[in-house]
C-alpha cells in the first residue's frame, strides 16, 4: 500500500521501511522525505483555513448571477419603444431630486439596451465611507429605480460586497484579512509540493480502477489534486497580489522596477498637478466657475474612443480634470481613461490600456480572473468548479490520515531528520532560497519558521530521553 500522500493531503505520509533514504543518497530520492513532511504538515495545519477560503470562494463565484436576480428591478428596465435615452445630465438630476444628500462621486451612464445609469453618492448618510450609494436611473424616461451600497471598482452591490468580504477577511475587517493571506501564502506550496509528489509516483501506483480503501482515496485526492494544482497555484499567487503584507512587498518591486500602474493625470492648467492626480474610487466634489457639464464631458470621451462602459468622476477641486475612465474588467479588457477640462471641455491627458507595463497589464488581467470578471460567467464555472476541487481535495486529506491509522485514530506523521539526507549543495541554496521567500511573503516565512522551532525543541526532548527514531 502506498504511504505517500498527494496534493493537499493532511495525511500522515509515513514512508515504508524500504522507502527510507539512506545518507549520502542525492537528488529526488533525498528529497522526498523532507517534501513529505513539510507537505504534510503544511496540510494539516493550513487546510483549516484553505477550507475556509474555499467554501467562501465558491460562494463568491455564484454572487455574481445571484446579484443579476436579487436586484433585477434596480439594474434592469424594459428599452423603450424608440430607445432613445435621456442626456445623461437630466438623469443625474432625477437622482439628485430623489436623493439629494451627499455629493456626486461618478457617474455611470447605462453600458447597454435595458440597462440603468448608475449615479454614485459619496458621503450619502447610513452609508459606509469605503461604499457609495448607487442610485439606479431609467435612462429612458428618468424614473429613479431605487438605490443600493456599492463596493469596488467592478460595482459589487451589496448581496456580492458581503458574500466578497466574507472570503477576504470574514467580516473581521484588517485582522481578518491574515486568515486569507494566510492560506494564498501556503497554497502553492502544498499544491506544488503534492504535484511533484505525484509526478515522482510510479506509475503503477496511481492508478484509480479496482483499488479500494485509503488506496482509492489517494488516488482520488492524486488525480483530481493533479488536474487542479495549476488553477490553484493560480489563484494562490494573484490572491496575493493584493494582500496586506506580501501585497505590499510586490508593490515595492513593481515600484522599483518601473511596472506600477499608470494613472491618467487629473490636473488642469495652474492646478496641482501631479498632487490633483485621483482615480475613480476617490470621492470627489463639484468644481466651482464654469462648467461644461456632463454630457459634453462624455461626448469628449466618446470622440476619443472610450466606448461603454464607462465611468465619469467628478472634478475634485477647481483646479481638477473631470475624469472619463472605462470600467470594462471582462475580456477584451477596456481601461483606457482621459482627462477632460471642465472649462473648456477639451481633453487634458490620455492613458490608454496598450501603454501599461507589462506587469500591470498582467497583474489587472490576473486579479480580474481571480475574480471572476474577466470571462464573465465561464470564468466564475471554473472559480467554483477550483473551489469545490480544493474542498474535496481538504476532505480526502483527512480522509486518508484518518484511514492510515486504521480507521480509529489518525496516522502517524514522518519521523524528524529528513533534511540529515539532503546533500549540502542542495540543502544549502533550498534553505537560502525559503528564507528569501519567507521574508518577502512573510505569512509563509513567519509560520515555517515557527513550525521549525518548535520541531527543533521537540526533537531535542525526544532525543535527551533516549528516543533516537521518534514521531
Amino acid at each position: 500500500m502506498s504511504a505517500e500522500p498527494t496534493l493537499l493531503a493532511p495525511d500522515d505520509g509515513q514512508e515504508t521501511p524500504g522507502d527510507a533514504p539512506s545518507a549520502g543518497r542525492s537528488g529526488w530520492a533525498s528529497l522526498r522525505p523532507l517534501v513529505l513532511r513539510l507537505h504534510f504538515y503544511a496540510g494539516v495545519l493550513i487546510a483549516p483555513f484553505l477550507l475556509i477560503a474555499a467554501t467562501t470562494g465558491l460562494l463568491y463565484a455564484g454572487s455574481f448571477q445571484a446579484e443579476k436576480i436579487v436586484y433585477d428591478h434596480e439594474m434592469r428596465v424594459p428599452v423603450s419603444a424608440n430607445g432613445t435615452e435621456l442626456p445623461v445630465s437630466r438623469q443625474v438630476a432625477a437622482a439628485r431630486k430623489a436623493y439629494p444628500e451627499g455629493e456626486i462621486g461618478a457617474v455611470r451612464p447605462s453600458p447597454e439596451e435595458g440597462a440603468t445609469t448608475r449615479v454614485l453618492l459619496s458621503g450619502a448618510p447610513g452609508v459606509d465611507e469605503d461604499h457609495k450609494l448607487a442610485v439606479f436611473v431609467n435612462p429612458y424616461n428618468g424614473e429613479v429605480r431605487g438605490a443600493l451600497e456599492q463596493y469596488g471598482s467592478t460595482g459589487a452591490l451589496p448581496l456580492r460586497t458581503w458574500v466578497s468580504e466574507l472570503h477576504r477577511n470574514l467580516h473581521l475587517g484588517e485582522p481578518g484579512r491574515l486568515y486569507s493571506e494566510l492560506a494564498a501564502s501556503w497554497l502553492w506550496v502544498i499544491a506544488g509540493g503534492g504535484l511533484v509528489l505525484w509526478f515522482g509516483r510510479r506509475r503503477a501506483r496511481r492508478k484509480l480502477r479496482g483499488t479500494t480503501g485509503r488506496r482509492r482515496t489517494l488516488s482520488l485526492h492524486g488525480s483530481v489534486g493533479v488536474w487542479a494544482a495549476v488553477g490553484l497555484i493560480f489563484l494562490s499567487a494573484t490572491g496575493l497580489t493584493w494582500s496586506t503584507y506580501a501585497g505590499e512587498s510586490i508593490s515595492d518591486l513593481r515600484e522599483a522596477i518601473g511596472q506600477t500602474t499608470p494613472t491618467v493625470t487629473a490636473g488642469v492648467a495652474g492646478g496641482g498637478g501631479e498632487h490633483a492626480e485621483h482615480d475613480a474610487s476617490g470621492s470627489a466634489g463639484a468644481a466651482k466657475g464654469d462648467d461644461v457639464g456632463l454630457d459634453a464631458v462624455l461626448k469628449t470621451a466618446r470622440a476619443e474612443g472610450l466606448g461603454n462602459p464607462v465611468e465619469i468622476v467628478a472634478p475634485a477641486d477647481a483646479s481638477s480634470a473631470y475624469v472619463v475612465s472605462q470600467v470594462q474588467r471582462s475580456w477584451p479588457t477596456k481601461q483606457d481613461s482621459v482627462a477632460v477640462d471642465p472649462a473648456t471641455g477639451e481633453v487634458t491627458d490620455v492613458q490608454r490600456f496598450a501603454d501599461y507595463p507589462v506587469l500591470a497589464k498582467l497583474t489587472r488581467w490576473g486579479i480580474d480572473a481571480h475574480t471572476g470578471v474577466l470571462f464573465g460567467l465561464a470564468n466564475q464555472i471554473a472559480l467554483a468548479a477550483l473551489a469545490l476541487c480544493l474542498i474535496l481535495l481538504i476532505v480526502w486529506g483527512y480522509r486518508m490520515w484518518w484511514q492510515r491509522g486504521r480507521g480509529t485514530a489518525f496516522g502517524r506523521p514522518l519521523p524528524r531528520g529528513a533534511w540529515q539526507n539532503v546533500p549540502a549543495y542542495v540543502l544549502v541554496p533550498l534553505m537560502a532560497a525559503i528564507a528569501a521567500l519567507g521574508y518577502f511573503v512573510p505569512l509563509l516565512g513567519i509560520p515555517l519558521a515557527a513550525f521549525l522551532a518548535v520541531d527543533i525543541v521537540l526533537g531535542e526532548i525526544a532525543y535527551r530521553r533516549g528516543r533516537r527514531s521518534y514521531a
